[in-house]
């Protein structure tokens, strides 16, 4: 069965072409995505990879440190190598690489220890992502931030390119994975029509989508929801008249949860369900930063907030950011913060 006709050409088909004669001419290649991979990084990544290793590529996946064991169960998750565990084999890789895919990051900043090594390697590069302002140093940037999702974008390119016919089961699971991810379970940033084409077109490669909801969302260990119950019964603030909810945990808080990495996916969800808030925050300190996640609804800019108070940036309703600082103080900029925007947080909640 031909599917030629049902979405639109969001990737400039020039750009297409550039892309895959890049890869036609690589010999070395390899994938890079931001620190902390989450589903769409890594479900991109992996779809990217499983492609290139159908055309006998010669392609690895470099990611800057660990990532969910919930997100383990995708073929080819044990293939990756992560740099933090041995640096030196990391950029001994990227230096002898002919082309590097960047995939869902859109500076170098956002790859950590790896940076250095993007920049320094003579490789041609080239980023595919949905996030705000697109860094320089790459030589094809396909950066579409209305799209919902990295892995959305894969999945584009690869039909633009005509690779429908010939896309894998384990492709269409990396990629339907990142976008159920990326866009909570299409609960946000997925009103697009296309969207669900694409669903349909992988649904059509016997994607199992409830299996993979029940491996991402239903694999959490105990220990994650009794950090989840300290977390919403002690460390959760409310603020009724400006609609909005923060929780928050310090080092000391996680330590005696025994925090694995992912445990606190989703947490910032949860005060979303709570009347009459429309803006969520989840501040975590983490080694060396405290990492931001930000869920509103709505036309609340939750971006905007976090680009304007902590160096982020991401979707309307979703997004994300990094402040480097102590607890105390990163708390005090957020308490500014929902001063700075009480009016637009208002006006958010009196919509029809």
């Amino acid at each position: 069965m031909k599917f030629t006709e049902s979405l639109s050409d969001v990737i400039e088909p020039k750009k297409v072409d550039q892309i895959m004669q890049a890869i036609e001419e690589a010999e070395q290649i390899v994938i890079t995505t931001h620190l902390s991979p989450d589903g769409d990084a890594l479900g991109s990544s992996l779809a990217l990879f499983h492609f290139l290793k159908d055309l006998e590529k010669n392609v690895r996946i470099i990611v800057p440190n660990s990532f969910p064991y919930f997100l383990k169960w995708m073929k080819g998750a044990g293939e990756i190598s992560i740099a933090e565990y041995n640096p030196e084999a990391a950029r001994h890789i990227m230096m002898h690489a002919d082309l590097i895919f960047s995939l869902d990051y859109n500076i170098s900043k956002r790859i950590g220890l790896m940076a250095p090594m993007l920049e320094d390697s003579p490789a041609r590069k080239i980023l595919i992502d949905h996030h705000l302002f697109p860094g320089n140093g790459f030589h094809i940037v396909v950066s579409h931030p209305e799209i919902s999702s990295t892995s959305e974008l894969i999945f584009r390119l690869l039909f633009q390119a005509g690779r429908y016919e010939k896309l894998t089961r384990a492709e269409a699971e990396c990629i339907y994975c990142g976008m159920m991810t990326d866009t909570g379970g299409f609960t946000y940033n997925s009103s697009d029509p296309e969207i669900f084409e694409i669903i349909s077109l992988l649904l059509r490669k016997k994607v199992d989508k409830d299996d993979i909801y029940s491996k991402v969302f239903h694999n959490y260990s105990a220990e994650r929801f009794r950090l989840l119950g300290f977390t919403l019964s002690q460390r959760m603030d409310i603020y009724p008249d400006l609609h909005a909810a923060l929780i928050w945990l310090s080092k000391e808080d996680q330590a005696p949860f025994r925090f694995s990495k992912g445990d606190t996916e989703g947490f910032v969800n949860y005060p979303l369900s709570i009347k009459g808030i429309i803006f969520s925050t989840f501040i975590r300190e983490d080694e060396g930063l405290i990492k931001l996640s930000f869920r509103s609804q709505r036309s609340f800019p939750c971006n905007e907030f976090a680009a304007d108070f902590f160096n982020g940036g991401g979707h309307l309703n979703a997004s994300g950011g990094e402040f480097y600082g102590s607890m105390e103080t990163a708390l005090e900029l957020y308490a500014t913060g929902l001063k700075q925007y009480e009016e637009i947080l208002k006006r958010s909640m009196d919509e029809d």
